[in-house]
Formats: structure tokens, C-alpha cells, sequence
């Protein structure tokens, strides 16, 4: 049976607010934590510098296994209605230390990047409006960009529903000026008016080993990273109206949506520009789409520099919230120290662990961009394998968890486990391959060696040697969590839902 000492500890915890968003709200904030027009600007120069005009193969390509991942999410979710997700199921799947990690790697990645897009956001809006001396000072973008990280992140303590009516807004102007764009870059493709040596579409180009092998792993690993981000919906399922169904509903349809805009951007680009032009500025980064939009837009490129800005602005803060509930979640199985499960009293949202989130996360990138510019765009290019690491996980944890209903049907056997097996197979196959690749510091984004090797190597076995050192110290220090034993679906969980049912019908009649 499950350890009973685990049910009363996680039903007698501090509760997020219940019923705070719905399915559309959390679709959006999937979508916003994916940070779409930002992903793009981010990666076209490179996805197209690795694989050529096949660029669009290789997004569809990466769209397979997050598909298969997030049917490993929804199942999960289904059972186990936890604001940790990974940390929850792996735990509950194949016990505390492979959950412990999982939960790490999550946190991880949000302390990883949050300064990042909170400077892509800051810099775009000052181009916007047409600040350009300013978007290039170093000084005053790393004051803005602090600035910014501190205001998203009192959003995101001052309550979910105000951060979803917040991305409400944000994602559908980015959506629908990225699709603009990429309707006036084909309308130009085809009437021979673009400013740029424009290429007609073929439909080679969803081939992802057109071009042979060469870059396909560096390729899919930047596709990983544009595709992550959707399961934040699911980080919010304490907090969502039919918590059992609709936060892994938003998580499949917000790779569904992703996959439509990002093949329909990225086929505009390349045919637009071309892919001399793109793989000659590839290291520019993201400011390939502030010489595209002014070319190709006009007057009206400030719409698609405004759609930058505001999807990293908006990634930002939804970028916060999975980290901020894995500590939660940690932190009340007794994983975490006991601070981090602090609930706010009056917004209901785990304040402190998102404030600690936002404060480690401002600290990582002014250290880091003080030492080296360079070494950010490397910190880029070491998510992609923390996310690939915890994405894998969670499939595995799905097919052993539901193990003993594969067999009740096809369609438990397709989409639990063979599904969610070979989606994190395919993971783990790019992840073996990327640090072999990533073992060449040749490969890195600075070209530069860290103890021999890339630097987006070192930064993730970096992040990995710090986790399982501090698993260990916490497991000499609280061995509450580690009595724990893994369980199966068959097992009982009905005490556990009845006792998580009671607390909100207990909340709702006290608010």
C-alpha cells in the first residue's frame, strides 16, 4: 500500500487557492511559459546555421516527443493533482531520490533563464519605442532587467488570477502578431517583393534529415527548448477548476497551438531571408527579428519588436511559477526545508519559494553576466538538457506508475505507455547525444573550454553534481521524505482525494 504517513501530511498542508483559473486561463499560461515570438527570435538564426532550410522539419520533429510527454502529463495529473507534477509522480513511480532529482531539475531551469527573458523583454521595449542607445547600455539593461523580474514576480505572489488575466492579454497579441508576420513574409515571398534573397517553400523542408544527419542533434535540442514550457499549466492544477482533467487538457493543446505557429513562423523566415542570410547572422541572436520586422513590416515592425518584448515579458513571470510550486511541493513532503511551503495568507500563493525563485535567479544572471556575456546564451544551451533529463523522467514514471493498466486496453497502452516510453526514449537519446556534442567546446556558443569542456556541459553537470549534493545533505538531515515508497495506479488513492476534496469544500465555505 501507499505510505500512509505521505496522505494526511499532503492533505493537512497549506492549500494554494482553489478554483482560482480555468481551462482557457491555464492553455494561456502554457502557451506564455513557452515565450513563442522570443523562442523564435532566440533560435531561427541557429536552428537554420545546423540544419539549413529543413529548419521547419526539425521544429516538427521536436514537436513528437513533447506531444507524447505531455499524454504522460495528462494521465499523471489525473491521479495525482500535485503543484510539483515531476517531482510528485516520479516520486510516487520510482521513489524519493529519482523524484528529489526530477524536482531539482525543475527548479533549475527557471533560475536558469529568468534573467535572460526578463532582459530580452526590456530590450525589446526600449527598441520599441525607439530607444536604441538605451537597449544597448549594459549598465541600465541589467537595472531594468532586475526591475522587471521584481514586478513580475510580485504579480505572481499577489494571486494566479491576476497573472492569468495578465497573459490573457500578453499571449494573444503575440500570437496573432507573429501569425501577421508571418503572412506578410509569405505574401512578399511570393510576389518577389521582399528586401532579402527570398526562397520559395517546398515541402522538403518538413524533412528534418534533408540535409543529412549533421546538426539534426543540435537542431532537436533548440526545438526541445522551444517547446518547453507547456506543463506550467499543469504546475497550476491545485489552482485550476477541474483540476483532474483540464491543467493536462491545456498541456497537450498548448503543444498543439505551439507546433501551428512555430512551423508557420519559422517557414516564413526561412523563405523570407533565406538561410545564407539567417545562418550568417546566427550570432546575433534575437536581434534577427529586429532587422526582419523593420524590412519587411515598415512602419509597423514595432508590432512584431512589441510581440518580442511582450513574450518574453510574459514568459518571465510564468517561467517563475513552476519553479516556485516544485519548492512548494517539495518543501510540504518534507523533500524541501520548511519555509519554501509558506502560502501566502491573503493571496494563497507560495510566496516565499517564489520570492526565493526571483532572488537566486537575479543573483545567477548579474554574476553571470558580469563574467561573461557569452555565458548566458551557453546557460541557454544548458536547459535544453535539464529539460530533456526531466522530461524523460516523467515518461518513464507514467508506463511504471500505470504499469499494471497497459494492458486493460489499446488505448491505455498506446498513449500511457508505449507513448510516453518512447517519447522519453527519444530523449534520452538526444540527451546522450548533446553531451557528447556539448563535450567539444568547440560546439559552444562561445567556443571557449571550461575544464576542457563546452561550457553548457559544465553549467549542467554543474547544476546536477549541486543537486545530488544537497539531496544528500537534506537526507542525513530529514529522513521524513525518504520513507516514502514508490506505488502503483492499482493501489488505493481514494483516501487521499477524499481528504484534498474535504480541505477545498472546507476553503470554499471559509472564503
Amino acid at each position: 500500500m501507499t505510505d500512509p504517513s505521505t496522505v494526511p501530511a499532503r492533505a493537512d498542508a497549506p492549500r494554494l487557492k482553489s478554483n482560482a483559473i480555468g481551462f482557457f486561463d491555464a492553455l494561456v499560461i502554457g502557451l506564455a511559459s513557452t515565450s513563442p515570438a522570443y523562442t523564435i527570435a532566440a533560435i531561427i538564426g541557429g536552428l537554420v546555421l545546423y540544419t539549413g532550410v529543413h529548419a521547419p522539419g526539425i521544429m516538427l520533429a521536436s514537436f513528437v516527443p513533447m506531444l507524447l510527454i505531455a499524454s504522460a502529463f495528462y494521465y499523471l495529473n489525473t491521479v495525482d493533482q500535485d503543484c510539483g507534477t515531476t517531482f510528485s509522480w516520479v516520486t510516487r513511480a520510482m521513489g524519493p531520490w529519482f523524484g528529489w532529482i526530477g524536482g531539482w531539475a525543475i527548479a533549475m531551469t527557471g533560475v536558469l533563464i529568468v534573467g535572460s527573458l526578463a532582459e530580452v523583454g526590456v530590450r525589446y521595449s526600449l527598441l520599441t519605442v525607439g530607444l536604441e542607445d538605451l537597449a544597448y547600455d549594459p549598465f541600465w539593461i541589467r537595472v531594468l532587467t532586475i526591475v522587471l523580474i521584481f514586478v513580475m514576480t510580485a504579480i505572481c505572489v499577489w494571486g494566479t488570477e491576476i497573472s492569468a488575466r495578465l497573459q490573457n492579454v500578453l499571449i494573444v497579441f503575440q500570437v496573432l502578431s507573429l501569425l501577421t508576420f508571418a503572412g506578410v513574409a509569405l505574401y512578399q515571398v511570393f510576389t518577389n517583393t521582399s528586401a532579402f534573397d527570398s526562397i520559395t517553400p517546398s515541402w522538403e523542408w518538413l524533412n528534418p534529415f534533408g540535409g543529412g544527419w549533421t546538426g539534426v542533434t543540435a537542431g532537436l535540442l533548440l526545438g526541445v527548448f522551444a517547446y518547453w514550457g507547456w506543463e506550467s499549466s499543469v504546475n497550476l492544477t491545485e489552482e485550476t477548476t477541474n483540476s483532474s482533467q483540464a491543467p493536462g487538457k491545456a498541456a497537450i493543446w498548448s503543444t498543439i497551438v505551439l507546433v501551428v505557429t512555430y512551423l508557420s513562423v519559422t517557414i516564413a523566415v526561412v523563405a523570407l531571408a533565406g538561410d545564407a542570410f539567417l545562418a550568417e547572422t546566427a550570432d546575433e541572436e534575437d536581434a534577427i527579428f529586429q532587422v526582419l520586422a523593420s524590412d519587411t513590416m515598415g512602419p509597423w515592425a514595432w508590432v512584431v519588436m512589441l510581440s518580442v518584448a511582450t513574450s518574453a515579458i510574459a514568459s518571465t513571470q510564468t517561467t517563475i511559477i513552476p519553479a516556485s510550486r516544485t519548492g512548494l511541493s517539495m518543501a510540504r513532503r518534507g523533500a524541501f526545508p520548511k519555509m519554501f511551503g509558506r502560502i501566502h495568507p491573503r493571496f494563497r500563493t507560495p510566496d516565499v519559494s517564489t520570492w526565493w525563485v526571483a532572488g537566486i535567479a537575479s543573483a545567477y544572471y548579474l554574476v553571470v553576466g558580469l563574467l561573461s556575456e557569452t555565458a548566458l546564451w551557453d546557460t541557454l544551451t544548458a536547459l535544453g538538457l535539464l529539460i530533456a533529463f526531466y522530461y524523460a523522467l516523467t515518461g518513464i514514471a507514467c508506463a511504471i506508475y500505470f504499469r499494471k493498466r497497459l494492458t486493460a486496453s489499446v488505448k491505455n497502452f498506446v498513449l500511457i505507455g508505449v507513448g510516453p516510453v518512447l517519447g522519453s526514449l527519444l530523449l534520452i537519446w538526444l540527451l546522450v547525444a548533446a553531451i557528447i556534442d556539448y563535450g567539444n567546446p568547440e560546439n559552444s556558443y562561445s567556443e571557449t573550454a571550461w575544464f576542457g569542456l563546452g561550457p553548457p556541459l559544465v553549467i549542467g553537470i554543474g547544476i546536477f553534481v549541486t543537486g545530488v549534493v544537497l539531496m544528500v545533505i537534506w537526507y542525513f538531515r530529514d529522513r521524513r521524505f525518504w520513507q516514502e515508497r514508490p506505488s502503483t495506479a492499482e493501489l488505493d488513492i481514494v483516501r487521499f482525494e477524499a481528504e484534498r476534496e474535504r480541505a477545498r469544500a472546507t476553503d470554499g465555505a471559509g472564503s
